[in-house]
């Protein structure tokens, strides 16, 4: 079933963003968690989207070409946990 989400996601992202990157996120133990990173993130202006697995630990995060990943693990930080990106897509 995560499968055809994460796809499903993907395939929705690729018509949509410039930037598609998945994160991994070590750390997350509780639906709290993933609140608290899924803010973080959406207050960055320019991201379209963000999904966040806790059973995977992943971090999907659908963006304009103006947000720099960077931005983005630093946005991870300020709630305490850090994020690996795991790939990368450029539309």
């Amino acid at each position: 079933f995560m499968k055809i989400v994460i796809i499903c996601f993907l395939f929705i992202c690729a018509c949509y963003a410039s930037n598609i990157s998945v994160i991994k996120v070590e750390g997350m133990h509780c639906p709290l968690c993933t609140t608290a990173v899924k803010k973080a993130i959406k207050e960055l202006d320019g991201i379209q989207k963000v999904s966040v697995l806790l059973n995977t630990k992943e971090v999907m995060v659908m963006y304009e070409e103006k947000v720099k990943l960077e931005d983005i693990l630093m946005a991870i930080k300020t709630t305490s946990y850090e994020g690996v990106e795991i790939s990368s897509q450029k539309q």
